[in-house]
């Protein structure tokens, strides 16, 4: 591997010494990034704090208020004094053990860095626009992801009601959970998160650099395709369209549909890059079980369907949400995206990958795997350093994330009897539910199978 430093660690060096230069807990993702959730009217910086409620009342007058919230403001304050929020603990912890968090690194990306003035010299704006806005409209979707919950899934939901709890500890996914506040609107109500935002979007369209929509399953909701009308509409060539998707898509309608709009959006040159996201954490018939409802040849055929009908102007990029069922197959996963980028990376980089540790629920984390495990992951990281040819070889950025995530898994290393306990509970019920066999998927987890149903 090259010792010489890539574009993105030395953005992220520049960035520390400038967040530096404003406190050691400066975070420009705080002003700058937003995840909304509008469903359950949720929102949080970035995927790593809590998400915490949006104000209803607020939003009446403030659409922005979306974004600006009392509790971001809060921590926008703290982390001018050098205060570290509580919420945002993954990036504290990844800095402990001497890595560079992802604090830094979307700090230093363009869209967060161009405001660093801007917002230093303003710090405290109820009215901050972001630059790089995720949002998902409803909790619609076909899967019910093994770590997912009916806030984020219809069929979850669906699960749910008709077996009620999962049998952990405490109960995994309780009915009563999602009662009240935390009860998704159906897409056929009125939603008043979705009302504001639609006040909110031409002020915000004009200051995006990238606009990310996930779900749910963005092809089963109206407004993917309002959005992707909108910009067909108004190009605006200084934007990076994203949008998350599992690529098996119900209904294939839609998706002719869906790839039909994208097709336009990037051949006419709408916007300056389509990203398309594609969730998947392992390969085969484990990547089936992790992701309930994924079928991996249809996966593929979408995938590469995908890449070939839509040649310019776009990437495709693998969010893997690393967790301890996707160890054993990651090798696997990781080959499979080197031969999409042999094959339809001509010109410049198409496939790339994301691997963010999965957090909850915690009985899913890959620390609570056995020391061993971990010599799996260090030979895929052996194996992604050694040199290939062209649009093959493995990015610097993309084996520092491999690093990192092991360097938080030797660190936070967990055998809580408890969560071993947990895992057995709910795998076991997950068979149970849905007819999939645990041993007969993972049969290279035998020995970690026996020991949490030991426990």
């Amino acid at each position: 591997m090259s010792t010489s430093k890539s574009v993105y660690q030395k953005d992220a060096e520049l960035a520390k010494t400038k967040l530096d230069s404003v406190s050691p807990s400066f975070c420009l993702a705080k002003w700058n990034q937003v995840s909304l959730h509008l469903p359950t009217g949720l929102t949080n910086s970035c995927y790593h704090p809590p998400l915490h409620n949006i104000d209803a009342e607020a939003l009446k007058s403030n659409p922005a208020a979306l974004h600006n919230t009392a509790q971001k403001i809060k921590e926008r304050q703290q982390m001018l004094k050098g205060e570290k929020p509580d919420g945002c603990s993954y990036c504290w912890n990844i800095e402990d053990a001497g890595g560079t968090s992802d604090r830094i690194y979307r700090s230093g990306e363009p869209w967060a860095i161009q405001d660093f003035e801007s917002i230093k010299n303003k710090p405290i704006d109820s009215e901050w626009t972001p630059r790089y806005v995720e949002v998902n409209f409803n909790n619609a979707c076909n899967f019910k992801c093994s770590y997912c919950s009916p806030q984020f899934s219809t069929t979850w939901a669906q699960e749910i009601d008709r077996y009620g709890q999962y049998p952990t500890s405490p109960a995994h996914n309780a009915p009563e959970h999602f009662q009240g506040r935390r009860r998704p609107i159906p897409q056929r109500e009125e939603n008043p998160y979705v009302e504001a935002f639609w006040r909110w979007w031409p002020t915000l369209y004009k200051s995006l650099k990238h606009f990310r929509m996930t779900g749910g399953e963005p092809m089963m909701d109206k407004n993917t395709y309002k959005v992707l009308q909108y910009i067909i509409d108004n190009p605006k060539k200084d934007l990076h369209l994203n949008v998350t998707s599992n690529m098996c898509p119900p209904d294939q309608k839609l998706k002719n549909k869906y790839f039909d709009m994208i097709k336009q959006i990037c051949l006419e040159e709408k916007v300056e890059h389509m990203m398309q996201f594609v969730s998947v954490d392992a390969h085969g018939p484990q990547a089936e079980y992790i992701r309930h409802g994924l079928n991996w040849n249809l996966f593929q055929s979408t995938v590469e369907e995908f890449l070939e009908r839509i040649p310019v102007r776009n990437s495709v990029t693998f969010i893997i949400t690393y967790n301890n069922l996707s160890v054993t197959t990651l090798d696997k996963l990781l080959n499979y995206i080197r031969e999409l980028r042999q094959r339809y990376s001509t010109t410049y980089q198409r496939v790339w990958f994301d691997i963010p540790l999965l957090r909850q629920p915690a009985w899913q984390q890959i620390t609570l795997l056995p020391e061993s495990y971990q010599q799996i992951h260090e030979d895929n990281i052996t194996m992604m350093q050694k040199p290939a040819e062209g649009y093959g070889a493995y990015k610097d950025f993309e084996i520092q994330k491999m690093l990192r995530n092991l360097a938080y898994w030797k660190k936070n290393a967990d055998a809580s009897t408890q969560q071993k306990k947990n895992f057995y509970a709910f795998f076991s019920e997950h068979d149970r539910r849905r007819g999939t066999s645990f041993e007969k998927t993972f049969p290279e987890m035998e020995e970690f199978w026996q020991e949490c149903k030991n426990a």
